[in-house]
């Protein structure tokens, strides 16, 4: 697996990627990250990557055109594919995303592998709300998550203004 750190304006992030494409973009957030002894670090391997990111920051970007590779159940990846159909400046609610994968009763665990993310922003987690339009929980925080969906011109809730 190869690694590589890149500055962006939600904070530092941590990008690993091998063969098969990335499999993780973690933010600076609450816990630390934790690099297996058979990572490396990386040369060229994540320059497209951070070039798409960099135009997603800068308001350039709207669809990442990478080849993703997130390690999780068939459910997880299932929750994750329906989150890459959630557009650009629009938001979802995880029922809306328990219909989409054709098990509406799922909700808690549509929130779970929500949580369970492994590639934050590029899989756009960010973009889901409770079903009654509050910001709910994101791995690299509430701001972040605001910070986000501003970037992307989203609805935001009432409360999302306050952050």
């Amino acid at each position: 697996m190869y690694y590589r750190y890149h500055d962006s304006p939600i904070g530092q992030l941590l990008l690993a990627a091998d063969d098969a494409g990335l499999r993780r973009l973690h933010m600076d957030a609450h816990s630390p990250w934790e690099l297996s002894d058979d990572w490396q670090p990386a040369s060229d391997q994540l320059d497209e990557v951070c070039r798409q990111l960099d135009e997603y920051f800068a308001g350039r970007r709207r669809r990442f055109e990478l080849r993703l590779a997130p390690a999780g159940t068939e459910f997880q990846r299932a929750v994750w594919t329906a989150l890459l159909d959630i557009p650009f400046g629009r938001t979802s609610s995880y029922a809306e995303l328990a219909r989409c994968i054709g098990r509406p009763k799922a909700v808690r665990a549509v929130g779970a592998a929500n949580g369970a993310n492994p590639i934050a922003v590029i899989i756009p987690c960010h973009r889901v709300i409770g079903s009654n339009g509050s910001l709910t929980g994101f791995g690299g925080g509430l701001p972040r998550k605001a910070q986000l969906l501003r970037l992307e011109g989203a609805a935001l809730p009432e409360q999302a203004m306050l952050i």
